[in-house]
């Protein structure tokens, strides 16, 4: 589910846009208060707010705040930024204990970079938690047109996988799991969505030249 928090004329002004994960991987209602995204504009990047029940399960991954290889083993917020023309996209992975995996992506599974740097701060507080990141503007790959974001916690067993657009009911094949690139349900999603028609992406040295 989308919100549009502070909508502008035609969208000429920057945005702020706020979205609710409200589904299972396979297209069943949650059980709990959903997810929620927001982003924004922020000092050279995109910045990336979560607000999510907090079930500190799994437990904490073994180590500090900073980057974390193997994130999506633990309790974790993500999101996907596609172009979907040459499957180039920048994964987002952040957790309720403040640490994250930056993915970039060439390729459906193929990733050239991961565990780059992240400002992200993340607060517990009772059974809830909140988190802020800013994404540089060099992470994301030219021409992003799709978006996707998912959660998940539990473990073994009751491992909960959750998506803002998941794969529909009529779409799933017996023994099917989750996997979350699969890019051809992502849905569209632009920089300028946010940042107002006018603005033009900077150019990135992490993606120039980038082939799959």
């Amino acid at each position: 589910m989308l919100d549009v928090v502070t909508p502008g004329s035609l969208n000429a002004i920057p945005v702020e846009m706020e979205y609710s994960i409200d589904h299972t991987w396979d297209s069943l209602p949650v059980n709990h208060d959903p997810v929620r995204i927001r982003f924004s504009p922020g000092e050279g990047g995109l910045k990336m707010e979560v607000e999510a029940p907090f079930f500190n399960d799994p437990p904490a991954p073994p180590g500090p705040p900073g980057p974390f290889p193997g994130l999506w083993d633990y309790e974790v917020v993500e999101s996907f930024f596609l172009n979907s023309l040459n499957e180039k996209y920048l994964e987002v992975e952040v957790c309720p204990h403040g640490q994250h995996l930056i993915l970039l992506l060439s390729g459906k599974h193929n990733a050239f970079e991961q565990a780059l740097p992240l400002s992200f701060n993340a607060t517990v507080y009772g059974d809830r938690w909140r988190g802020e990141a800013l994404l540089p503007w060099r992470y994301f790959p030219p021409g992003v047109d799709k978006m996707n974001s998912y959660a998940i916690h539990g473990s073994g067993g009751s491992r909960v996988y959750e998506a803002l657009y998941p794969i529909p009911r009529e779409d799933l094949v017996p023994g099917q799991g989750p996997d979350f690139h699969r890019l051809e349900y992502f849905q569209p999603f632009t920089l300028q969505s946010i940042m107002g028609n006018e603005w033009v992406q900077p150019e990135s040295d992490l993606w120039e030249g980038k082939k799959n």
